[in-house]
């Protein structure tokens, strides 16, 4: 198996960091409404790790492709979201399907790692570039 780069872990770790956070208020917001129960914390852990893992596979399968070349780089990124999304698709519909989780708990973290990487142009450090003439 290809070992993640410092890049992929660096950036996996700001991910999981977000959908943690997120993960949290999400709890919050059931607390609030006053329809939490254990479900809603199965089905949030669930699809927490399922989009954690989801950003950190994809980041080797770049780092994968980036190794291969230009010509199979199309090739192992396709078939990479492929494989991907079907797991996704599976456990989450499992997660919906089975009565342990709640089914809003499993769908709305898989949109966790979106939200952090729209939230990550405000909190990433811009390096000043200088031009060399």
């Amino acid at each position: 198996m290809i070992k993640a780069d410092k890049t992929v872990r660096k950036e996996t770790k700001y991910i999981g960091l977000w959908c943690g956070v997120l993960s949290i208020i999400l709890q919050g917001v059931f607390i609030i409404l006053n329809k939490w129960d254990y479900t809603v914390l199965l089905g949030n852990l669930l699809s927490f790790a399922v989009a954690v893992l989801n950003f950190y596979f994809m980041g080797l399968s770049v780092q994968k492709a980036l190794a291969a070349g230009e010509s199979d780089a199309p090739k192992i990124m396709k078939a990479s979201q492929s494989l991907r999304n079907m797991a996704m698709f599976l456990i989450c519909g499992a997660g919906v399907l089975l009565p342990y989780f709640n089914t809003v708990a499993v769908l709305v973290p898989i949109f966790f790692p979106r939200i952090a990487v729209a939230f990550r142009g405000f909190f990433k450090e811009e390096k000043e570039v200088t031009e060399v003439e």
